[in-house]
């Protein structure tokens, strides 16, 4: 769903809701209902969720006081400090923050809903406003506890525990969360919260205060997500973002970005010697991990997009079995090991296989919660999509699902538009057999592209063979008794190469026969060092693909881009990051624009240009016309069946 507006949420309006949310956590009153006290109780969290369900003491209402709490965990935990520790006060002060900030969404969304009228007019109501207006008083419960959660969790994670499992194993849940009322639903998250506080199982230390609150809020947003589908007069909620002022915290409907960014996927180690072959794309790749390893954390951007040398979105294609997923493994080794050296977060957030929902929107908010978390300033992120062409495939395709459609709809938004937020330190890599099946405004939005080819040469054989025969070979001495290529050491063709230059050379003239056709054209209105012989190249091939616009254009123009800034980082830098890493970013920026220059220097500006142009609309030509050919050749192959199957039976005769 996309948010058309965005609304402020000032400071001074939330400092007079504040006093409303201390009395909240000095005093609060809940009766538990008979399913939170006679749950049943498994083997792992049968003491805690006795110990919940008894926590009335048998009354049916007790006061609950999350500050008092506090002080007992303090008397507890410490009882030879004086004043609060940090992580008790910083708790206290978060859920404070974040119960004020729930209040003031729900007021928005009283106004906003209509709630506010039907509550003044509450003992005139008809039938069907009575219902109206309990629907709406759930709903704003709902997204008053989803703010308040949300803004716990965006104010204490950062400060929490990298690891959580250990907490997460503790909690048994929450017995009830309930929505019959904005006072009844902090009543109710405040009373559990308070009493998993006062279990000595769960605290025993003050940042176990800290991992409780995150893991505790963690799951009554995820009790909302489950519940949410039930709610009613959502649509004030779903078109709209707050922002908080002079913050990047904000709330776009039941967006979490937090979710699935907790840790990253593990993957096999490879290295780019271990590829054979594919020199184009391991280039890119190389490059690739060079620019996003550039990022400023403290500035939040990344040098190499003033300078024009950072795809947020790229895409490597080939036929099965040339090493995408190899390629895959070998850019997150390459970022993880440098990121790890350089003392900075790595997240390898790779698209699940299971993102594609039977339930109608589901796959657009699946797709949501995977794409957020890019928006991580904190972390260099790489999210590649191996086998793209399922979840992104050409939606005009006959019989692709709805969900598909949806899929495609939020990546289209997240890359280019409102919501294309990007800091230069996350890049989408789309990896496919099949690029002539992906959507074409997917495909619009790729601004790199590289062929993976795999081994392609005698030396690309030689040396896949011995990558896998060395093994052999260190196991038994002298078991591989074959003789050595002449004039050849094994893995030498396969080092990375110096800049795009000596891959694109032999680039003359387009293979695509359509393309040399208008390329033929442009030439003989115009010399390829002229201006207008990339526009006129551009109008011809316009008439061929008529898909092909502007933003083809600008693709181009980046590659070209990408081309000025192909150069190596110097290695003494990555040795000692001092040197360029951990300089600000104006440094940064100097020192790369003093490599640009030394870099242009050698360079053929016109050559360049139209060595990228048509390398670029070979790839457009060869991803319009493989589908056309490919049921052209399957086509001609089912008639020379038909034809070797007719010759057969009439000699059988």
């Amino acid at each position: 769903m996309e948010h058309n507006s965005t609304f402020p949420i000032k400071q001074n309006e939330l400092d007079v809701l504040r006093d409303e949310a201390t009395d909240y956590i000095k005093s609060v009153q809940w009766e538990q209902g008979n399913k939170a006290k006679s749950r049943e109780k498994d083997a792992k969290d049968d003491s805690i969720l006795l110990y919940l369900s008894r926590a009335n003491n048998g009354s049916n209402v007790e006061i609950t006081s999350v500050s008092k709490t506090i002080l007992a965990l303090k008397k507890r935990l410490l009882p030879d400090s004086i004043a609060i520790p940090v992580h008790l006060n910083q708790t206290l002060f978060t859920v404070q923050e974040g119960l004020t900030l729930g209040i003031w969404i729900k007021d928005s969304y009283y106004d906003a809903s209509g709630l506010s009228s039907l509550n003044e007019r509450k003992s005139a109501l008809n039938s069907p406003q009575k219902r109206e207006f309990e629907s709406k008083l759930q709903t704003a419960t709902a997204f008053q506890l989803f703010a308040t959660a949300y803004k716990i969790l965006h104010d204490l994670k950062p400060v929490a525990s990298d690891d959580l499992s250990v907490m997460k194993q503790k909690f048994a849940g929450i017995p009830e969360v309930s929505f019959l009322s904005p006072l009844k639903g902090i009543a109710c998250t405040l009373f559990y919260f308070d009493k998993y506080l006062g279990h000595p199982e769960i605290i025993k230390s003050d940042k176990d205060v800290i991992d409780f609150t995150v893991v505790y809020f963690e799951a009554l947003i995820d009790e909302i997500q489950l519940r949410k589908s039930s709610l009613e007069y959502t649509e004030t909620i779903v078109d709209r973002t707050y922002k908080l002022e002079n913050s990047d915290f904000a709330v776009s409907g039941w967006e979490n970005v937090f979710q699935g960014t907790a840790k990253s996927v593990e993957f096999n180690k490879i290295q780019f010697e271990q590829i054979v072959g594919n020199k184009d794309a391991k280039h890119f790749a190389r490059r690739l991990t060079e620019r996003m390893l550039s990022y400023d954390f403290e500035a939040q951007k990344n040098p190499f997009q003033e300078l024009g040398g950072f795809m947020p979105v790229f895409m490597g294609y080939g036929i099965p079995g040339t090493g995408k997923s190899m390629l895959i493994a070998a850019i997150a080794t390459r970022l993880k090991e440098h990121c790890d050296n350089l003392d900075i977060p790595f997240l390898f957030h790779p698209m699940p296989d299971t993102l594609i929902s039977t339930f109608q929107g589901g796959s657009a908010e699946k797709m949501v919660e995977w794409m957020k978390p890019m928006q991580d300033p904190t972390k260099i992120i790489f999210a590649p999509i191996d086998d793209a062409e399922n979840n992104l495939q050409e939606r005009t395709a006959q019989g692709v699902s709805a969900g598909v459609k949806e899929v495609i709809g939020v990546f289209l938004r997240y890359t280019e538009g409102a919501y294309a937020v990007n800091y230069g330190n996350s890049s989408v890599g789309l990896f496919t057999n099949l690029p002539e099946m992906l959507d074409k405004a997917v495909i619009s939005r790729i601004q790199g592209r590289f062929k993976i080819d795999g081994a392609r040469t005698e030396h690309d054989f030689l040396d896949q063979d011995y990558i896998w025969w060395k093994k052999f070979e260190k196991t038994m001495p002298d078991f591989v008794n074959m003789q050595n290529p002449k004039n050849y050491d094994f893995l030498k063709d396969q080092g990375l190469t110096k800049s795009m230059g000596e891959i694109l050379n032999a680039i003359e003239k387009p293979s695509e026969a359509r393309v040399l056709e208008a390329y033929d054209i442009a030439t003989q209105k115009h010399k390829t060092n002229e201006h207008s012989f990339f526009a006129s190249l551009y109008k011809e091939i316009q008439k061929i693909f008529p898909f092909f616009s502007s933003r083809d254009v600008r693709n181009i123009q980046s590659a070209i881009s990408l081309r000025l800034t192909d150069f190596d980082l110097e290695q003494d830098w990555f040795e000692n990051p001092e040197m360029y890493f951990k300089k600000d970013y104006e440094t940064k920026f100097n020192m790369l624009q003093e490599l640009m220059k030394a870099n242009m220097k050698g360079l053929d500006f016109s050559e360049i240009r139209r060595q990228e142009v048509v390398r670029y609309l070979d790839n457009v030509a060869t991803i319009a016309d493989t589908d056309f050919k490919r049921k052209v050749d399957a086509r001609v192959n089912q008639l020379n069946i038909d034809l070797e199957a007719r010759e057969q039976f009439e000699k059988r005769k």
